[in-house]
């Protein structure tokens, strides 16, 4: 097998696993569980994001009628007093429900379950936050989402072909660039606009890490295409580049991102 396709290999397993990664710890991730009552295990999906179209409706399935439950919710970094709401029942199934917002806007909920002789049950260790945003296209998302991982995928393969000393590091530096550029600053801040209303909320005028980690990526990737057109300067640029671009990557998605922040609009 030739070196160049052992190379992109690799690439792309880190690409993909960074993938995985991303999906499983970022914090729109649902928070999944379950609980035993009555011998009967009760499985359970908190959601951590929804549209703001509507209140966010969660079904958990409790066959036995004796088990009942309760909401407690407000909205998050408010000075709002805890509302507490018993769970309907639809059948086999008590409703859990999230007052809609507005775009970026929070709300910070618990469950708890309560059987008929009163013993409580709690699905989850400390309030969950759940963040609306508004419908993005899929013709803005799709784009969007394959080229920021391509983006990841060459950088990777750039910087293994600075280390082995390849011949392709301008191409694929340039390539990079220009994938992170077109995710990132195109198709990214569409993105944000239809989900929060907002075209750029990171550096410089803004703290949203998402936007700020798209920003700090490409400068590195325009300051290793820059330097990788000097004779023996490129190697040490694209490879902290691509170094930089893996850690950032590592970071989980939509972390510090865009909020509404209640306390700045309403009286305590």
């Amino acid at each position: 097998m030739k070196k160049s396709t052992v190379l992109w290999i690799a690439a792309i397993a880190i690409t993909l696993s960074s993938v995985i990664y991303q999906r499983m710890t970022g914090p729109t991730y649902p928070i999944r569980g379950s609980v035993e009552i009555g011998g009967e295990k009760i499985k359970y999906e908190l959601l951590t994001t929804h549209e703001t179209d509507k209140d966010a409706r969660m079904e958990i399935k409790v066959p036995d009628a004796g088990v009942a439950g309760e909401i407690r919710w407000k909205r998050y970094k408010s000075y709002d007093d805890w509302q507490i709401e018993p769970l309907e029942r639809e059948g086999d199934n008590l409703i859990v429900t999230v007052p809609a917002q507005p775009p970026a806007g929070k709300v910070e909920y618990g469950v708890t379950l309560r059987d008929d002789t009163g013993n409580l049950y709690e699905l989850s260790d400390k309030p969950v936050i759940i963040r609306f945003k508004g419908a993005v296209s899929l013709y803005v998302l799709v784009p969007h989402i394959i080229l920021m991982f391509a983006g990841m995928l060459w950088a990777t393969r750039a910087g293994f072909e600075a280390v082995f000393r390849g011949e392709k590091i301008y191409s694929l530096t340039l390539w990079t660039t220009v994938l992170i550029f077109g995710g990132g600053l195109v198709f990214g801040p569409l993105v944000q606009k239809l989900a929060f209303n907002e075209w750029w909320t990171g550096w410089p005028f803004g703290h949203d890490l998402t936007d700020s980690k798209t920003a700090f990526v490409l400068i590195f990737w325009i300051a290793a295409l820059w330097r990788s057109r000097l004779k023996g300067q490129g190697r040490f640029w694209i490879i902290t580049a691509a170094v930089v671009t893996l850690a950032i990557y590592l970071i989980p998605h939509s972390v510090l991102g865009s909020e509404i922040d209640y306390t700045k609009i309403q009286r305590p």
